[in-house]
């Protein structure tokens, strides 16, 4: 069993087809068959179907493909640490993390990327939700993640600061003029809901925090973006809890935020399944430095940075 081998299979998988897969690595059909062939006579069994129209995964090459893939994107994975160790001055990072902080977090950051080393092209991967997020860590996806601390750390976890929840209403609702406000205040309210909420103990934020201030929110849209429900809050749809930096660059001065009393913070970390070097080391540096929400960090680079304990999610 080789890794070109299982790279063969992964992209019939992917493609569905023989000939596209051929296609795709650059090989003839017939030497793609006999890899394929080659791979399965060493596992002991048949890895795909062979169809009419395209082919199947066998329930022997269901059970094989997560753990070849894990091992081919492991492959490219350390090919791009290689060439990206001296100096982070060419080659490919791929950064996973949740769509809010690409949205509020990551422009500046990866801006200043681009000017500093132009020749490293940078790979976005984007998750819904944290669970998604440090699944494709496991699976191998990105060279780093950033996002809240994992449940279930892959390896390397680094803290890089606090990301502030925040309620957003219009400019002109009665709560306007403050600052901050109490969760009970607004239990008459309705409610924009995110399918990016955070989890929190088994539940949705929003129906964990209302509980314990004892009553039920009453959702008035649900959305699958929080930039989305940010604006139905500012146009006056209902009440949203968003991340303060994406309400920064939702809307601008549309809205007012209100902080809640306590306030709702949580820690964002950057964390991958090996230590990154290279160009992985310095983009977690350069997240460290650059955004101002980080707080008081120790200085010390990435990889010196003791491991701390799973925050609660």
């Amino acid at each position: 069993m080789s890794l070109r081998q299982m790279e063969y299979f992964v992209t019939v998988v992917q493609e569905a087809s023989f000939t596209r897969a051929a296609e795709t690595l650059h090989v003839t059909q017939p030497a793609l068959s006999h890899q394929i062939k080659a791979l399965e006579k060493s596992v002991g069994g048949a890895l795909l179907e062979r169809l009419a129209r395209g082919v199947r995964l066998t329930p022997m090459g269901r059970a094989f493909l997560p753990h070849a893939e894990l091992a081919v994107r492991s492959a490219a994975q350390a090919r791009r640490a290689a060439r990206a160790t001296a100096g982070a001055e060419g080659g490919e990072l791929h950064v996973a993390t949740l769509h809010s902080l690409a949205v509020g977090v990551l422009p500046d950051v990866f801006a200043r990327w681009r000017a500093a080393r132009p020749r490293v092209l940078l790979r976005l991967h984007e998750y819904a939700t944290t669970e998604a997020l440090e699944e494709a860590v496991q699976r191998g996806t990105a060279d780093l993640a950033f996002g809240p601390g994992p449940a279930d750390p892959p390896g390397t976890v680094v803290p890089v600061g606090e990301e502030e929840l925040v309620l957003v209403v219009p400019f002109d609702d009665r709560l306007a003029g403050r600052t901050t406000v109490t969760l009970p205040e607004l239990a008459d309210r309705a409610w924009i809901r995110c399918a990016m909420e955070p989890v929190v103990h088994g539940a949705r934020f929003l129906d964990w925090a209302c509980g314990r201030a004892g009553f039920a929110p009453r959702t008035a849209v649900w959305t699958e973006h929080t930039s989305t429900a940010v604006r139905m809050a500012a146009a006056g749809v209902g009440v949203c809890v968003a991340p303060s930096h994406v309400v920064r660059g939702a809307v601008g001065e549309d809205c007012m935020v209100l902080s809640p009393d306590p306030a709702w913070k949580r820690p964002l970390t950057v964390y991958a399944r090996v230590p990154p070097t290279g160009a992985a080391a310095a983009f977690a540096n350069l997240l460290r430095t650059t955004w101002p929400a980080l707080g008081d960090l120790p200085e010390q680079p990435y990889e010196d940075c003791p491991l701390p304990a799973a925050p609660v999610r």
